[in-house]
């Protein structure tokens, strides 16, 4: 049998697990409608970045060759290829994490 001041320790000892356990659950997410235009601004700076890029280095490449454009118009395209991977790879890893909270969701309803 279980001595009646230790079961009132453990009750003691429950309450005050409750209590921390209640002011460090995380709070519950509100949807931030910034993050799909900051999502929208990445992809485009990444597609613009490899652009830039890619006209930088055909167009230093033109002037120390002394071809007219053809390594600017090669490279726009190289850059405009990375620019369209680096976007898909961004857009990969925000799918994949909203489907983990959505996966998370599911497993925990209430909390």
């Amino acid at each position: 049998m279980t001595d009646p001041d230790n079961k009132a320790k453990m009750e003691a000892l429950s309450a005050r697990i409750d209590a921390v356990k209640e002011v460090h659950a995380p709070k519950p997410r509100t949807p931030d409608h910034h993050s799909q235009a900051q999502l929208a601004w990445r992809m485009v700076i990444e597609l613009v970045a490899g652009l830039g890029i890619g006209f930088g280095m055909g167009y230093g490449l033109d002037a120390i060759f002394g071809t007219s454009p053809w390594f600017m118009i090669v490279f726009i395209f190289l850059g405009f290829a990375a620019g369209v991977k680096t976007m898909m790879r961004s857009a990969e890893e925000v799918q994949s994490r909203q489907a983990a909270e959505m996966a998370e969701d599911e497993t925990h309803p209430n909390g």
